[in-house]
């Protein structure tokens, strides 16, 4: 029966309401009076200072506030003396000592200039990482774009798989693949660091799992330093999860319904007070989906294909329910030192049925219908704890940061096939998968400044990751009734990885020419054990060592403020997913069989980049010419060959990952936000690229004649994003996205385009927001492809979520003036900023 009412999330796992009653605890009341004032220097108001009330007598009574963009604040605070420090970029630290006693507006601060640009406002390599309230929805930095959801009315109270379907230089894929500049190998990270909670190989469902409501903003690195990790060819997608640091008792609570069925309660709580600050996060929902996939082989009469065509249609539906919760704290134990802690954990079910169609016409002027139906249950449960130490040498920004992660994840897959062959039975399979992955990552990095704009930035950080996999096939034919297990596709494996990596980095400035160089040495170990119930091709302590060194240089030459140039230049690497190097890891289909590859070895990109960034009042725009060349590039061959299936020769496709050849990309990436009147605003990305593959793979044991990648052309992706404000509660949004064609000599991307709509209406006096948003108005969001292989081509069409509608609801309460930490330490591990100057590796 379809849970389709959003009563259903409520009973089963009411985790809004258990998560405010909880947090309402954390309130404590105190006898306060509201002050106002403002910070100023000669010229007027000084936007966006930050001020600290530190109270004499009680730190519980001190306070911190930002001020608007005009320099003016207010707080409440408890009558008594403060020490009041106020620090803002290019001005002098400000200290004074006042007296609250009433009510009221207190006499304006005035700070002085410094006397000279800062450095880390207008060339700082890292970028800087404003926490006041944007108008824009993304910002332009030196390393990076930031990409803030909340004015995404499109992906209200959907997932993070719909908020990044809608981020400038990101593209998702039908099937839930993310990409950026055409590439997938996109390194995910959740606050600075890769997170148990996307999983090994979860794909869309793990992206599904964590909600747009909790995502504060995301950063888009496509060429990234020496202090971030070096795996992400494409670069690095940065998400950063809500950490409120407004004073007192703050939240929010998010309500959705929507069809296809879907159902979501999410809430964001926080408690500040002094120098603790609490946070709890968390939620559930339960979506329905429905997945449609056509193939259309053809095959070539070369004496050994016994098919002429194979025709095959699938339909499945799915259900999945998603939870999770979220606490943690931050609590300054001195001023110059701090630690923070956290814990996660996340669950998601998927439940499928469906069916495969499949007519098959033989050379010998037979034919054949074929149907399997197919169930399946999917359960995951992971665990993330988090735990880091800050510590502040001088206020001169000598800083070094400890942190250290404990991850778990543990899936467990069951799929059931029962198969008709012209109306008889064929064979039935039972599938079970149980994978486990854990996971040690600990850290240390230190920041040295070295005169007037120079640092010095060194690092170490260790990963340990271990896979377990259990891959258990039984079949039963219409020969043989009973279960029995299918031993080469039925194994266990382990896949255990260690990477050592130290980075050194420098950054400096000369006049208007900002610089900065890094070197950065990851060392790999990696271990693999394999064996399946056959017996066949054992591995025992295989062992694969890598040892890399990988610089970067960025510069950056300022015109003007927030008008520069920018060059950059990274060596990164693709190791290969574990997946891919486990012998025969996937046996779901026994007509389409994917085999690892345990000789598959790393990819490896330099990349390139010259940009430029002009930033005004209503309009920003960042063109950048891109390079990328990727040598060692891992492709899918795809091969038919005969089997034996239940006592008949079949033609079987096989796919398999190698390593061949070399990828070129080239290109002009344009983001650009536009408020072109007070009512009309305009986010766009257009990306024109061309592309240049190279290689060949031959191998007399799979095929008759060599399989040719190369390929070269242009093609364009774009998105353009219009919000039209018509008054001051109401907003409407629509979204289009291209992607043009693509092809090379093994494959034929068609174009594909999808145009979302989404409005937002503010009640209840600015605390509730009502959403209303549509995904792929007109249903035309599909992949299609023709691929050419040795003996056969292809022709695939697939859907993987038809056109939907959702409704949320939003309310927000006890909302204070935002608070940013004083700049007393960077508070690395905590990654409220999210920069790398966070520290990432």
């Amino acid at each position: 029966m379809k849970r389709t009412e959003i009563v259903s999330v409520f009973q089963k796992r009411a985790f809004g309401l258990a998560l405010t009653i909880g947090a309402a605890s954390f309130v404590m009341a105190q006898q306060k009076v509201n002050i106002s004032g403002n910070v100023k220097d000669a010229n007027g108001g000084i936007g966006y200072s930050s001020v600290t009330f530190k109270n004499t007598q009680n730190a519980q009574f001190s306070d911190a506030v930002l001020a608007d963009v005009d320099g003016n604040y207010k707080l409440d605070l408890v009558p008594g003396n403060y020490d009041v420090t106020i620090e803002a970029v290019d001005y002098k630290k400000f200290t004074k000592t006042v007296a609250i006693t009433k009510a009221g507006a207190i006499a304006p601060f005035v700070i002085t200039s410094d006397g000279k640009a800062n450095l880390n406002n207008t060339t700082d390599i890292q970028g800087v990482v404003i926490t006041a309230a944007s108008t824009k929805p993304y910002k332009v930095e030196l390393d990076k774009r930031t990409y803030d959801p909340s004015q995404d009315i499109v992906s209200k109270g959907g997932s993070l798989q719909d908020v990044l379907s809608n981020v400038p230089s990101v593209e998702v894929d039908t099937d839930g693949t993310v990409s950026m500049r055409g590439s997938s190998n996109v390194r995910f990270l959740i606050n600075g660091k890769p997170s148990a909670l996307l999983g090994i190989d979860d794909g869309a469902n793990a992206l599904q799992s964590i909600p747009a409501d909790q995502i504060e903003r995301i950063e888009v690195i496509t060429n990234p330093s020496s202090k971030f990790e070096a795996s992400g060819t494409a670069g690095i997608l940065n998400i950063i999860l809500k950490k409120n640091k407004k004073a007192g008792f703050n939240g929010s609570v998010t309500g959705t319904l929507g069809y296809l069925p879907q159902t979501n309660l999410n809430t964001n709580l926080s408690w500040r007070k002094g120098d603790l600050t609490v946070f709890v996060n968390g939620g559930g929902g339960y979506r329905e989906s429905k997945n449609t996939n056509r193939n259309n082989v053809n095959y070539e009469n070369n004496g050994i294909n016994l098919l002429s065509n194979r025709n095959s249609e699938s339909i499945t539906e799915s259900q999945n329910e998603n939870y999770n919760a979220s606490t943690g704290l931050i609590y300054d134990i001195t001023e110059k030192t701090s630690v923070n802690a956290s814990g996660t954990v996340r669950t998601f079910a998927h439940d499928s049925k469906g069916y495969t169609n499949t007519f098959e016409s033989l050379f010998s002027g037979g034919s054949d219908f074929t149907q399997r139906l197919n169930t399946g249950r999917s359960t995951n449960l992971a665990f993330q704890g988090d735990l880091g130490l800050d510590h502040k040498f001088d206020d001169n920004g000598q800083n070094i940061s400890f942190s250290l992660s404990l991850q778990r994840n543990g899936s467990n897959n069951f799929t059931g096939i029962d198969e008709t062959k012209n109306g008889a039975f064929n064979l039935s399979n039972i599938v079970n998968q149980k994978t486990v992955n854990k996971n040690i990552i600990g850290k240390i990095d230190y920041e040295l400044p070295i005169g007037e704009y120079s640092f010095l930035s060194a690092g170490y950080r260790l990963d340990v990751n271990e896979n377990d996999y259990n891959n258990m096939v039984q079949e039963s034919t219409s020969g043989n009734s009973d279960l029995r297990y299918l031993g080469l596709y039925s194994y266990t494996a382990n896949y255990k990885e260690m990477f050592n990596a130290f980075y050194l980095q420098f950054k400096s400035k000369i006049g208007k020419l900002g610089y900065q160089v890094g070197l950065r040495d990851e060392q790999s170990n990696i271990t693999i054990d394999y064996h399946n119930l056959q017996g066949t091709d054992p591995v025992d302590n295989r062992k694969k060592n890598y040892n890399n060194l990988f610089p970067s240089i960025f510069l950056s030459y300022e015109l003007s403020k927030d008008n520069q140039f920018l060059v950059n230049y990274s060596r990164r690497i693709d190791r290969p997913r574990s997946f891919f190097m486990i012998p025969n890891p996937n046996y779901n289909n026994n007509l389409n069989i994917f085999d690892g590859n345990i000789d598959l070895n790393p990819s490896y990109v330099d990349s390139y980049e010259f940009g430029y960034s002009i930033s005004k009042n209503k309009f920003t725009i960042n063109p950048t010419i891109y390079f990328r060349h990727e040598t060692d590039n891992v492709n899918l061959i795809a091969y038919s060959r005969i089997e034996n299936i239940n006592g008949q020769p079949q033609n079987v496709i096989h796919s398999k990952p190698v390593n061949v050849g070399t990828n070129d990309r080239y290109g002009m990436e344009v983001n650009f936000n536009w408020d072109a009147t007070k009512w009309l605003k305009f986010l766009g990305n257009v990306d024109v690229f061309g592309y240049n593959t190279s290689g060949e793979f031959f191998d007399p044991n799979l095929m008759t004649k060599p399989l040719s990648f190369d390929g070269e052309g242009v093609s364009v992706r774009s998105r353009l994003t219009s919000t039209f404000k018509l008054d001051k509660t109401l907003s409407f949004q629509v979204q289009g996205f291209y992607r043009g064609p693509q092809n090379t000599a093994s494959q034929e991307r068609k174009p594909m385009y999808a145009i979302n709509f989404g409005a937002s209406k503010t009640i209840l006096s600015g605390n509730g927001t009502i959403s209303l948003n549509i995904q792929d108005v007109f249903n035309t969001r599909a992949m299609r492809n023709m691929n050419f292989s040795d003996g056969f081509t292809s022709e695939n069409y697939m859907q993987w979520q038809p056109r939907q509608f959702a409704v949320s609801f939003t309310y927000k309460f006890k909302q204070g003036e935002k608070v940013e930490q004083p700049k007393r330490k960077k508070d690395i591990n905590a990654n409220d900023t999210g920069g790398d100057e966070q520290g990432p590796m």
